[in-house]
């Protein structure tokens, strides 16, 4: 099975849409995806998602399904902190960016959240949100997460192409969890631009189980092959 995790187009918040580039991002991508034969695509249920997702969706004649647990409200609530009146992602910060890079976060792995300057935040509570819910949602694709070992014992495979159109911050915490790669490491050294594409092959190997390979990372080929403006986009 492919999985293509999609970050949304170029968008605006207030209200919750797509700018006029966003537009045609989204018409963009659909143009490079309207020959992959997908089985299910899911988005989070935030407007700026779903319009991303729904030129493709009309072109394959597919209905779009719900994916709460992607909507970044609740990454904004756990991976972000509100700085002059501001909300930012904490791995905006400066301070934060040194301490995720540092040799005492790498040594702590998987307990990066244990460092000491992280003591007022829940974070072993909203990584542990995150990699239930990503648990959840690939037991649904057929295949249960063995956690922290990158693999996963393929259950009942159902579908070989699967989308899900989501975003950026909460990417970073996707990512991190469906690959078994500690947070800081994701966050500090992956961008997901807008409508770019990433697509992970769990590849079966043996004894049944299926390790997941990033066969591409955040690709936005179509905006130049479509021509269409990359302005905004924060590489």
């Amino acid at each position: 099975m492919k999985l293509f995790y999609i970050r949304h187009a170029e968008p605006t918040y207030n209200p919750n849409s797509l700018t006029p580039v966003g537009f045609e991002q989204a018409e963009a991508l659909s143009v490079r995806l309207k020959n992959v034969n997908f089985d299910k695509i899911f988005a989070s249920p935030a407007e700026r998602t779903m319009l991303t997702a729904t030129p493709t969706a009309k072109k394959l004649n597919m209905d779009i399904i719900e994916a709460d647990f992607a909507n970044e409200k609740y990454a904004v609530e756990e991976f972000a902190t509100i700085v002059d009146g501001k909300i930012k992602w904490i791995f905006w910060l400066d301070w934060a960016r040194e301490v995720f890079t540092s040799p005492e976060v790498r040594a702590l792995g998987d307990r990066w959240f244990d460092h000491p300057q992280f003591k007022e935040y829940n974070f072993e509570k909203a990584i542990n949100r995150v990699y239930t819910d990503v648990d959840k949602f690939m037991l649904e694709l057929g295949y249960k997460h063995e956690r922290y070992t990158g693999r996963y014992k393929i259950v009942e495979p159902k579908y070989n192409n699967v989308a899900l159109v989501a975003h950026g911050g909460f990417g970073r915490a996707f990512l991190s969890c469906l690959l078994d790669i500690p947070y800081p490491q994701v966050a500090t050294h992956c961008e997901l631009c807008y409508t770019g594409m990433t697509v992970i092959d769990f590849r079966e190997c043996e004894g049944g189980y299926a390790i997941p390979i990033i066969k591409t990372f955040s690709s936005d080929a179509h905006l130049y092959s479509e021509n269409v403006e990359c302005e905004g986009i924060d590489y």
